[in-house]
């Protein structure tokens, strides 16, 4: 089981998050990153975590700012707060960082962090997964997580919103 720190000691900014990336890199971890928003957090997400955690010694995950989400998920969404979103996956034990982005993808983040593998959930490819090529030619691995049936955001929402209709 790994140490619990502290909730705020594991929501980085990029220039907090470097000099730990070098602590772990000195120190020989192999360093996993994944990305989301991640909105209201369900079994999904847990699963996909769980996995990318197993793939190394250090799990990073990214959230997608809430301006970001706005933009590839329409002005509805997100349904929780950036910080909001990063504390809880901060919260989980199989988390060893957290780093909010404000672009539309994380490819500035993966060239800064370089992580050993890029682990991203979903109907992605290979080919379609942002960063990719990058994590590849620096000798790193990617690998897809299949989705979960049943356990999607948006269904979520629609099924609140249906529920309310119906009251």
């Amino acid at each position: 089981m790994k140490l619990s720190l502290p909730l705020s000691c594991r929501i980085y900014t990029i220039d907090q998050l470097k000099p730990q990336l070098h602590i772990w890199k000195l120190l020989s971890k192999k360093v996993v990153f994944t990305n989301g928003v991640f909105d209201i957090l369900h079994q999904g997400h847990i699963h996909t975590f769980i996995e990318a955690a197993s793939f190394g010694d250090i799990l990073i995950v990214a959230v997608n700012a809430d301006a970001s989400v706005k933009r590839l998920k329409g002005d509805l969404r997100p349904v929780n707060s950036e910080l909001s979103r990063a504390y809880l996956v901060a919260s989980l034990i199989m988390v060893d960082a957290v780093i909010i982005f404000s672009e539309d993808t994380p490819l500035e983040l993966i060239t800064v962090i370089q992580p050993d593998v890029l682990v991203k959930g979903g109907d992605y490819s290979i080919e379609t997964i942002v960063g990719a090529k990058e994590v590849l030619a620096k000798g790193g691995k990617v690998e897809v997580i299949p989705t979960q049936e049943g356990f999607s955001t948006t269904e979520i929402i629609k099924k609140i919103a249906d529920t309310n209709n119906n009251y």
